[in-house]
């Protein structure tokens, strides 16, 4: 009985230590280390994808492997119309989006969208920082702002029926979003809002008659294959906004100094989409002339007509957020400000 007591006994005693050596060998997890999830809608072969995964690698780096991101591009985490939501509930980490795909939850940054003649996505991308930066905070004040950026100029694409003229574009259905399908109804055509990775299949399938969108997207989203014409309405070109943000908790747990190295890269990489989507606009019209696709010029007469068509929306909309208390024609003002700088 002594025996099989002092047996028992010495097992136990292996079996402590070898749980011990065990626990030893394993190195506990760094102090700070944190694994981030990104949710953005871009496809992964789309430009604007690969610029957010290389954020997410530069992250990794600048912060010497403290902060790493998992990136889900494509809608594989969150849809692009949830993406905002989602960071704020923890649901993703952070997240890439438009505002045009969350109507009326950022009214100011709504005025960013409006069709002010957008020449370029550079000068977007400073008008949406501007915005934010002097009017706007607060609309986002639920997350951590890592950056803004905007697209260049959204044209009208259609499908059968080349648009010269504001009589032609009346009662063809047009995929828009946000301020765009306001657009549309301003210029007498029908708006239906659509994000963007819907539209290539109702294109083809003639569930709309055209789209409004940055030339980029014919070949960031391959629609020169689905769509005829472009009318290059330079007067009322719109644009897109877009935000990247993070969940407050996650930022905020983050050291000091890796909060800075990321401050640091988002300045950069804010820049740096800008000058994407200008690139990516020059691929685009190469893509869509060499799929065959006929570009519209409108004379110089016709374009003050969709101007004047344009204006009353925006005065309207400055109206609305004047009557809200959140100064919309100091807003509009500053927004043509910016505008006429990147016309220079």
């Amino acid at each position: 009985m002594k025996r099989g007591l002092l047996r028992f006994a010495m097992v136990l005693v292996f079996l402590g230590m070898g749980l011990g050596l065990a626990m030893t060998n394993t190195a506990p997890a760094a102090a700070g280390n944190v694994t981030l999830t990104y949710s953005n809608f871009f496809p992964p072969t789309h430009i604007q994808s690969q610029l957010a995964e290389s954020w997410c690698q530069e992250v990794e780096k600048r912060t010497e492997g403290r902060v790493k991101v998992q990136y889900f591009a494509g809608q594989t985490l969150t849809k692009a119309n949830q993406t905002y939501d989602s960071v704020v509930n923890g649901i993703a980490d952070v997240g890439m989006s438009a505002f045009a795909y969350t109507r009326g939850r950022f009214p100011v940054m709504g005025a960013v969208d409006m069709p002010m003649g957008y020449p370029d996505g550079v000068t977007a991308t400073a008008v949406a920082n501007r915005i934010f930066e002097g009017y706007a905070a607060k609309e986002l004040g639920d997350t951590q702002v890592m950056y803004l950026h905007a697209h260049g100029p959204g044209l009208l694409h259609t499908r059968k029926n080349a648009v010269r003229t504001l009589e032609e574009l009346k009662g063809l259905k047009i995929r828009s979003t946000g301020i765009s399908a306001e657009l549309i109804t301003a210029l007498g055509g029908s708006p239906v809002p659509m994000p963007m990775p819907e539209s290539y299949q109702s294109l083809q399938k003639g569930v709309v008659d055209g789209s409004v969108h940055p030339l980029e997207t014919n070949k960031g989203w391959k629609l020169a294959e689905v769509v005829d014409y472009v009318t290059m309405a330079n007067s009322v070109a719109y644009t897109t906004s877009f935000f990247v943000v993070m969940n407050k908790a996650k930022w905020n747990a983050l050291e000091a100094k890796d909060q800075a190295a990321i401050a640091a890269l988002n300045k950069e990489f804010s820049v740096k989409h800008g000058q994407a989507w200008d690139s990516s606009d020059a691929d685009g019209l190469k893509a869509f002339k060499e799929n065959g696709k006929t570009v519209v010029e409108l004379t110089p007469q016709e374009m003050a007509r969709w101007s004047a068509a344009a204006a009353p929306m925006i005065q309207a909309y400055a109206q609305k957020l004047d009557q809200d208390g959140l100064k919309g024609t100091e807003v509009v003002t500053a927004i043509r400000k910016e505008l006429a700088k990147g016309a220079k």
